[in-house]
């Protein structure tokens, strides 16, 4: 790796620095923090200023050095099930939810992707115009649209399907809507940018050999598209799982996801360092699997 950096006798300063800029902006806003909350993870929680122990104890006077780690936060992580049915709990909402948005998403990335000129801008302008309000303030309008004594009761009761007024909001159903509308964007557009590249005259020469529409869609569409189908889900999975606003504001009581759990342990058990353990496992549990779908979709191409 070094002799990449260098060039006739001398480093390549441009070539690393462009290099170094990532790895630097991925220190300090993800390594140096995850340090952090790993290091409080270890610590034990105390009626303090922060709220818990120091993991070093030294005297120079005496000339001592004590290190105290405290492994009794993970080790509650497993003997309390409440812990396991919250992650168990947010990986169900986050995969349910990841195929819902791409059940709605592909379509519309479909749309888009077969339309031409200005009816491609505006239908994607369309798609990046949530982004342009605020995303608490699209989970409140959730929430008006959702109530018993709002528009969509209101026009149910009108043509005649109800009776009475239905209970959405405080619902896993309004957390699916609420998580399928706020994050279609991230599905749509990885999806249209593998779409939009594909060649056509693959699937009509699928058509010519006799295969059905549904056939060449999973046998020629379905794998052209799946590098953006696989970016679009961990898109939408990865923040799912870790959401808090969404199953606050639209979720009932019963909702348990691990962002409310990580929020209840560090405002109001202000109990840091179990939530630091909370968060800390829930990265492992994200990331190793991501690294070795990732590890192995780098040796298939080396392979091929």
């Amino acid at each position: 790796m070094l002799w990449q950096f260098i060039g006739l006798g001398r480093v390549n300063w441009g070539r690393l620095m462009v290099i170094a800029v990532p790895y630097f902006w991925l220190a300090l806003f993800f390594f140096i923090p995850f340090v952090v909350v790993f290091k409080i993870s270890l610590a034990e929680s105390a009626i303090a200023v922060p709220p818990y122990s120091s993991l070093l104890d030294w005297d120079l006077e005496e000339a001592y050095l004590n290190i105290k780690i405290n492994l009794g936060n993970y080790l509650f992580l497993w003997e309390d099930s409440f812990y396991l049915d919250a992650y168990l709990s947010s990986i169900k909402i986050a995969v349910i939810s990841t195929l819902l948005t791409l059940v709605v998403g592909f379509p519309i990335a479909w749309l888009i992707a077969r339309s031409e000129g200005t009816t491609r801008t505006v239908l994607l302008a369309l798609v990046i115009l949530p982004f342009w309000t605020s995303f608490l303030l699209r989970v409140y309008a959730w929430m008006a649209l959702l109530k018993k004594s709002g528009p969509i009761n209101d026009i149910l009761m009108a043509v005649g399907l109800i009776d009475q007024p239905i209970q959405m909001l405080q619902t896993d159903f309004a957390v699916y809507i609420g998580i399928v509308y706020t994050y279609l964007p991230f599905m749509i557009l990885p999806l249209y940018t593998a779409l939009e590249k594909l060649d056509m005259t693959l699937v009509e020469a699928a058509a010519d050999l006799g295969y059905r529409p549904v056939q060449s869609f999973f046998a020629v569409i379905v794998p052209l598209a799946l590098p953006g189908i696989v970016a679009g889900c961990l898109l939408v999975f990865i923040p799912v799982v870790g959401e808090y606003v969404i199953p606050a504001l639209l979720g009932g009581s019963d909702t348990l996801m691990i962002g409310r759990v990580l929020w209840d342990e560090f405002s109001i058990n202000r109990d840091w360092p179990m939530a630091s353990a909370v968060a800390t496992v829930m990265l492992v549990l994200l990331v190793l699997p991501i690294m070795l779908v990732r590890n192995r979709a780098d040796d298939q191409e080396g392979k091929a």
